[in-house]
């Protein structure tokens, strides 16, 4: 009688089971460690844009803060300009609500009181991200967990 080599369909059962268990620990972990990544992205960006509005702001102290957050970025930047300051990229510009950067929204407002108002919400809550993240001209970035809009009274970032 030969004998046959291989696997047998018990053992074969019992790595993929093996793999499986893996696989079911892991996913969370990575889809965790996604949403932290893009939420740090959002502060980063926030970050980059009230760099941008201060810099603005004293290049163009007759106008003050900007209008929208497209007067940061600009097309060709060879001679920035009030409309056109090249101070941010053309993508974090650009996030209105068909285009997000890294999973996040961005909502920019002028503000009489406050120089401007910008809001960053995930794309997907829950998904994408779970804080909603504010700020305005003074600058620091506040955030609340969960659904809902981030103001001016939420608890800021550490």
């Amino acid at each position: 009688m030969r004998k046959q080599k291989g696997f047998s369909l018990i053992e074969l059962l019992i790595v993929v089971a093996i793999i499986l268990i893996i696989a079911a620990i892991a996913i969370p972990n990575l889809l965790r460690s996604r949403i932290a990544a893009n939420e740090a992205s959002a502060v980063g960006s926030m970050r980059t844009i009230n760099t941008a509005e201060t810099t603005y702001n004293s290049t163009y102290p007759t106008v003050g803060y900007s209008l929208s957050l497209a007067n940061l970025a600009g097309s060709t930047c060879t001679a920035p300009t009030s409309t056109a300051a090249c101070l941010i990229d053309s993508t974090l510009a650009n996030t209105s609500q068909s285009a997000p950067k890294s999973g996040y929204y961005f909502t920019y407002g002028s503000s009489s009181a406050l120089g401007y108002t910008l809001n960053g919400t995930p794309a997907t809550q829950g998904s994408s991200g779970v804080k909603n993240y504010y700020t305005d001209g003074t600058g620091v970035i506040r955030y609340i967990a969960g659904a809902g809009t981030a103001t001016l009274t939420d608890a800021a970032i550490q």
